[in-house]
Parts: C-alpha cells; sequence; structure tokens
C-alpha cells in the first residue's frame, strides 16, 4: 500500500506550450505506469491548446464553471459533477469559462510512452464562439 497525502509533489504552472492563461497542475500519479491523473485548475479565460489522445481521456470536473470542444462541435458547458470523455485521437480543447475558474480531475492512459498529442493553441476568436 502507498498512501500519497496532498502537498507531497509540489503544483506546476501550466506550460505555456500547452496552455492558454493561468493554469495549475497537480499530478500525484502522472508517470506512473500507463495510466495518468491530474487535478487541473484553469484560472477564468485558461484553457489548453488542441490536443488528442491515443487512449482517449476522461475529465471529472469538480469545481467551478468550465468549456469543452471537440473539434467540429459547439463549446459545451461543464460544472461540478460532469464526466467528459473524448474519444481515442478526438481533437479537442477543454478550459475554464471567461468569468469563472475551473478545476477537473484529468485520466489519461499511454500507448507506445505517449499520452498526449499537442497542437495548435485555441485562438481567443474560437474560445469566444
Amino acid at each position: 500500500m502507498d498512501i500519497r497525502r496532498p502537498g507531497f509533489k509540489p503544483s506546476v504552472k501550466g506550460s505555456a506550450e500547452w496552455f492558454t492563461g493561468t493554469v495549475r497542475v497537480d499530478a500525484p500519479f502522472a508517470g506512473s505506469g500507463a495510466l495518468s491523473c491530474a487535478t487541473v485548475t484553469f484560472e477564468p479565460g485558461a484553457r489548453t491548446a488542441w490536443h488528442a489522445h491515443p487512449l482517449g481521456q476522461t475529465l471529472l470536473i469538480t469545481e467551478g464553471f468550465g468549456w469543452v470542444q471537440r473539434e467540429g462541435g459547439p463549446i459545451e458547458d461543464v460544472r461540478p459533477g460532469d464526466i467528459v470523455w473524448f474519444e481515442p485521437e478526438e481533437k479537442h480543447w477543454h478550459g475554464a469559462s471567461p468569468e469563472c475558474a475551473m478545476t477537473h480531475i484529468a485520466i489519461t492512459e499511454s500507448k507506445d510512452g505517449k499520452s498526449s498529442d499537442w497542437m495548435e493553441h485555441v485562438s481567443n476568436e474560437q474560445y469566444r464562439r
């Protein structure tokens, strides 16, 4: 058994390569085997870049009010208690709404050592649609 208490691993700032705005990532077991999990907090207006996951991704919305969008689809509202599933290789983004922060737990699996394919940033025009 291994019990990991909050704060055993420091929070990190979300990379400007993958995020727009202020984002904090707490990854208690990112990189330990094929499954990774991270709690990600987006300040108002913050969001991911477009990306996809070879084996899909599950988001558990825990706080705030945010948006998710898959390529070609509408922007969808998400709130605490919502669970979002992105299909394998489905291009998408997610983040906070313009006026409210949002936190989710992101669960992904790696395929051949890779869990994400990062693409272009979501433009302000795309975000505000």
